[in-house]
């Protein structure tokens, strides 16, 4: 099984058009699908519901959107590693035609969750606060959460972006984290965003998990890198990655 980590947005439920199943929890992602090995869920068009500062939010799943733009987003990022093989250029095209087609039928419909395998990419905890960090008890153990208005994430990821720029940082540095601005930015001002270690956390012991300041250190390495401090912000930014690097691995490894 393929652990996940998820970077959800949710709507206010009077925002949410149309008649969604509401489901109060994540669905469990099942084990392999198909040829490829890749994760399976529920393929109903449902929601998954929140409750967040006394206000019920809604997050649709489309998962049918979410598979294909799966599919293709593997297939580009790891095509020099393999990604090609697994996921072959016949079967990236024929998922791009799909999705052409889905988004000519809907054209509003856009995916409200954006998956990681086997970590959480550092670039997500740029929008939260690390007072916002919750530890949550599931079934199968501890895991962490974060939620956040979505104007104070774009706030922060845009302030981080003109940190970095500041610091002379090239869009080869600064790609990914613009490209995770823009997505958010088309989300309604009042929508909630939400980090959820999901699966990922049964890679870390409890007590891990109780000391993993990882949006802490993220956000001292760009309070550094903005006043000059570049040994403070390396040392901070250096613990983050020393705690996901042997889960990177795992993504190479692969």
């Amino acid at each position: 099984m393929i652990r996940t980590a998820f970077l959800r947005v949710y709507l206010p439920e009077r925002a949410l058009p149309g008649q969604v199943v509401v489901v109060d929890h994540p669905p469990m992602p099942q084990v392999a699908a198909g040829a490829f090995g890749l994760l399976a869920e529920p393929m109903q068009d449902d929601a998954l519901l929140a409750e967040w500062r006394g206000t019920r939010f809604l997050c649709p799943r489309f998962p049918r959107i979410r598979v294909l733009e799966g599919l293709l987003a593997f297939h580009h990022a790891y095509s020099d590693i393999g990604g090609d093989v697994i996921v072959p250029e016949q079967v990236a095209a024929r998922a791009a035609d799909e999705l052409a087609r889905l988004h000519d039928r809907q054209p509003s419909v856009r995916s409200h969750i954006l998956t990681a395998a086997w970590h959480v990419p550092l670039r997500w905890f740029v929008a939260f606060d690390s007072t916002e960090r919750e530890l949550v008890s599931r079934l199968d153990g501890t895991s962490i959460r974060y939620r956040t208005s979505l104007v104070q994430a774009t706030d922060r990821v845009a302030s981080a972006l003109d940190t970095l720029r500041g610091a002379g940082f090239d869009y080869v540095v600064t790609e990914e984290l613009d490209e995770f601005r823009g997505w958010l930015d088309d989300f309604p001002a009042a929508s909630m965003v939400e980090l959820d270690y999901g699966s990922v956390a049964e890679f870390f012991a409890d007590g891990e998990l109780v000391f993993d300041e990882t949006a802490a250190e993220v956000h001292a390495s760009l309070e550094a890198l903005d006043v000059g401090d570049l040994k403070t912000a390396g040392d901070r930014y250096g613990e983050a990655v020393a705690r996901w690097a042997p889960l990177m691995a795992v993504i190479h490894s692969n």
